[in-house]
């Protein structure tokens, strides 16, 4: 702590030992550990090809434009005024404290339900490997990964665990998450190589060709499911406190989204060498333990199971830090309740709300896991949760823009940063979302509790952005927040943080 002058009021602001404690490094694997390029890949391929066939390559390239410009809004907004609550700050000053409010909800939720659904998924992988290692019971218990109960059950242990890191010092969670990505990376390259030099499908530019996609419909829902493929960059932005600078937290958060684009641009194209279209889409989200058996024998056929266990985990626990903090701002303002402001007195982390968040993450899982129906209302939410990721982008995107539009007379090369790739990546984001959720509303004519009724995949961000309205109102007419006056988040060193421990 820094001495003060006798007499002389304590500064209310983080102290410099907590702000110095993460860098540039600390940004990437949060940002890295957040967007999950290895689940991502494992996962999502097989559903991507199954929308836009062998265009998947083109759909990544083409969604990491406007994801791209989105990073720009974010760092130019970050530079200006950090806050971990990002988005729902910037907007909420911007364009009003109802969509800032919207935009700070939507995220929030779609995390805790991707907590919730992934939770069960990592555990699935635990056991998957667990039996591989020749472990198939525990104290009585089968360890079987195709089992509802046990897989949550074990999802649950994991994310129990990483919230305890989670509390104990951002940093130590950092430390954890890069060793993670080192592996998992070295895995990634290594197989894709493999597969991109042994390959016996043959190479094409076509699958570069976005042109080549059946329809509209198939190229917004491509497009939209990409996007959600480069979501969790923008982690780096929520410990902007706990960082050097604001430039470490861009740094961090454009360094991981263009590793991100290198790795899903090779991955796709090693993934189309090895496989034939129908190969990829029957495997589906086991593609990856796939390619491993098809290529090596074991025990190297596991690494990539190790893999993407790694990377559930580390998503896992990189998708609890930014939700806390994220809380934490709206806290703050008074928009929600003060338990998401209680700071640890040691390790100087939102303890309360990170504990809170574990909490409705497991108890969702729970039930979804007990009523058959809550859990293809959980899938369907994942399934359309991109929607949401472009709303939250677009709107932050359009705040920037609005923001900076004086820009525009400081010369052609600032009014393009400041102001015209922000709104054009933000506008393209909201219309392709408009787009997909006219082409859900017309996919059907009737709704049906299934994960694939358009109807029914309309109506869950729907009943997102309608609760999100709905808390808006009890922010500004219940809790009177002052938020939805000035439309102004706290500032960011309005609370005092104890030193994080673990930095030192």
């Amino acid at each position: 702590m820094s001495s003060l002058a006798p007499g002389k009021p304590a500064p209310d602001r983080p102290p410099a030992e907590l702000r110095r404690s993460l860098g540039v490094v600390d940004g990437v694997a949060i940002a890295a550990s957040s967007t999950a390029a290895t689940t991502s890949i494992a996962i999502g391929m097989g559903a991507i090809g199954t929308i836009v066939g062998l265009q998947a390559p083109a759909l990544l390239l083409l969604a990491f434009l406007p994801v791209l410009g989105i990073a720009t809004a974010f760092a130019r907004l970050n530079r200006s005024e950090p806050n971990c609550g990002n988005g729902y700050t910037w907007v909420g000053k911007s364009l009003g404290p109802w969509p800032g409010f919207l935009a700070g909800w939507v995220t929030l939720v779609g995390s805790i339900i991707f907590l919730a659904y992934t939770s069960a998924v990592t555990g699935s992988v635990v056991l998957i490997f667990a039996n591989k290692a020749g472990l198939d019971s525990l104290a009585g218990i089968a360890l079987d990964p195709t089992s509802t109960a046990v897989s949550t059950g074990v999802g649950l242990v994991v994310l129990a665990a990483v919230t305890v890191l989670a509390i104990t010092g951002v940093r130590s969670a950092t430390r954890l998450q890069f060793g993670l990505l080192v592996f998992e990376y070295a895995v990634l390259l290594v197989f894709c190589t493999w597969a991109l030099v042994t390959g016996h499908q043959d190479f094409s530019w076509a699958w570069f060709n976005p042109f080549e996609i059946s329809s509209g419909t198939a190229f917004a829902q491509g497009m939209v499911l990409a996007v959600f493929f480069f979501w969790g960059w923008d982690a780096a932005f929520s410990v902007t406190e706990e960082t050097r600078s604001p430039g470490d937290s861009a740094r961090g958060g454009f360094i991981a989204l263009f590793a991100m684009l290198g790795l899903f641009i090779f991955a796709s194209v090693a993934f189309q060498r090895e496989m034939s279209l129908p190969e990829l889409i029957e495997n589906g989200p086991q593609a990856l333990p796939y390619l491993g058996a098809k290529l090596a024998a074991e025990p190297w056929a596991s690494l990539p199971l190790l893999a993407l266990m790694f990377s559930a985990v580390a998503s896992v626990q990189s998708s609890v830090i930014p939700t806390a903090r994220g809380l934490l701002a709206m806290g703050r303002d008074r928009t929600m309740g003060r338990v998401w402001t209680r700071i640890h007195p040691k390790y100087g982390t939102p303890a309360a709300g990170t504990l809170v968040v574990m909490s409705i993450a497991a108890a969702i899982a729970l039930l979804a896991m007990a009523i058959p129906k809550l859990s293809d209302m959980l899938l369907a939410a994942v399934n359309a949760i991109g929607l949401v990721v472009a709303l939250y982008y677009g709107l932050t995107a359009l705040a920037c823009a609005v923001r900076f539009r004086a820009a525009r007379h400081d010369g052609p090369r600032e009014a393009l940063l400041a102001v015209g790739v922000p709104a054009a990546s933000g506008l393209v984001l909201l219309g392709l979302g408009g787009y997909l959720g006219y082409s859900y509303l017309t996919m059907t004519d009737h709704i049906e509790l299934s994960p694939d009724n358009g109807w029914f995949m309309l109506s869950l961000p729907a009943t997102i952005v309608l609760s999100g309205l709905v808390m808006a109102a009890v922010a500004k007419y219940a809790r009177r927040s002052p938020y939805f006056t000035t439309g102004r988040g706290t500032d960011a060193d309005a609370l005092a943080l104890p030193m994080d421990r673990t930095a030192v």
